[in-house]
Order: C-alpha cells, then structure tokens, then sequence
C-alpha cells in the first residue's frame, strides 16, 4: 500500500519545485487527493478484512480452548469410570492419554490463535488510526483546495481588470478622450465667441437707432396735446 507516499506527494503539491516547473499547483493537488480517495478505499476495504479476519481467528481461539478442556475432562472421566470397574484399566488409560494429547494438541494451538489474535488487532487499529488520519487530511485538503480556487478566480479576475487598465491606451483610448475633450471645448468657445458677436450687433443697431431718432416730433405731440386740453385752437 502506498498510502504514506501518496500522502508525501499531496504534502508538497504547492512546493517551490512545482513553480518552477511551471505546474498547476490546483490540479496536482485534485490529482492527489484523487488518488487518496482510492488509496482510502482500499485502506477502509483491507482493515475491514483484517478486522473480520482477527474476529475469525478469535472464534478458533475460543474454540480451541473448548476442546482443550473438554479432552481434559473426557480423560478424567474415563478414568473415573475405570476406577468404577465400568471400563478396563488398560484401556482407560490408553483413552486418557490420546485425550490429554489432544488436549495439549488444542491449548497449544489456542494459544498459538491468541498470539495471531492479538497481532491481528493491532494490525487493525493501527490501520484504523490510519485511515482516520488519512480522511481527516484529506477533508483538510479538499476545503483548502476549494479556498485556493476561489482565490485563484480572484486573482485572475483582479489580474484581467489590472492588465486592461494597464493597457488601455494601447488601442488609443485615451488619446481619443483627450482629442473629444479638445473638440468640445473648441466648440465651446466658437459658440461663445459667436453668442458675443451678437451681442455686439445688437448693441450697436441699437446705438444707431438712437442717433437717427427725432425728438421733434414727440414734443410736438406732447405740446398738441396739451393744447387740446386746453381748449386752444
């Protein structure tokens, strides 16, 4: 199982060597952690069967010293019963003693399946601690990885606007601003130098207008009608 290498190849998906390589650190790392997703499975699926094959072993374990005891007391039994007269001594003991053979036969074996027992379950808490470390690293990754994509949208964004702006009057757009600026501002003052011709104009019509007028006529006016007034033809 390589789950310890892979777990070094996730560790360093944002060294330096990566940069300089020019890789993306992002797909490296979903890469990664691609490859722990099933080195996790198969770590869940072989202490699953280390865990069974540890339950299995105990259950001989237990069964082996049942029959040890058992033969043990097959062999006291016959004894009793050859000391009761119901069986020939000889082969009473001839009975007894394949049933302590097997007796001894059967503790030694269960204490044999002990010893596998307890290898057994070591082996598969010492793989459950892995796996769980293993899973809780890569919830780690995986939420830091979603961070890092984020921040990359972001840069990128950010990156596209600064670059734009940077680079704006690469196709002359501020040049044109300014040209429009000076337009405007020539009409600006064409329509205020035509407003104060004008003015001008009007001006000196109206100074015309009052060097030709007649005051003449409107006091004579004014004088018939007091006339009138008056009475006097």
């Amino acid at each position: 199982m390589n789950i310890f290498k892979r777990l070094f190849r996730i560790g360093q998906a944002e060294i330096h060597a990566a940069v300089d390589k020019m890789e993306d650190p992002i797909k490296m790392t979903e890469q990664g952690l691609r490859e722990l997703a099933t080195d996790l499975a198969e770590a869940t699926e072989a202490y699953a069967k280390v865990k069974a094959l540890a339950i299995r072993t105990e259950n001989d374990q237990l069964q082996r010293q049942q029959d040890s005891r058992s033969y043990a007391e097959k062999a006291i039994l016959i004894m009793q019963k050859a000391q009761a007269g119901h069986v020939d001594l000889v082969k009473a003991e001839d009975l007894a003693r394949e049933a302590l053979s097997l007796h001894k036969r059967y503790y030694v074996e269960s204490e044999e399946l002990g010893e596998q027992v307890n290898a057994l379950q070591q082996s598969s808490r010492e793989m459950l601690r892995n796996t769980e470390i293993l899973k809780e690293n890569m919830e780690k990754w995986e939420k830091e990885l979603r961070t890092l994509k984020a921040r990359v949208k972001v840069s990128k964004a950010t990156e596209q606007v600064n670059k734009q702006l940077a680079h704006a009057d690469n196709h002359g757009v501020i040049g044109m601003l300014e040209r429009m600026k000076a337009k405007v501002e020539d009409q600006e003052a064409l329509a205020k130098a035509y407003g104060e011709i004008s003015r001008e104009r009007n001006s000196r019509k109206e100074e015309l207008d009052s060097l030709l007028k007649d005051d003449s006529v409107s006091i004579e006016k004014d004088l018939q009608a007091i006339k009138q007034k008056l009475g006097i033809s």
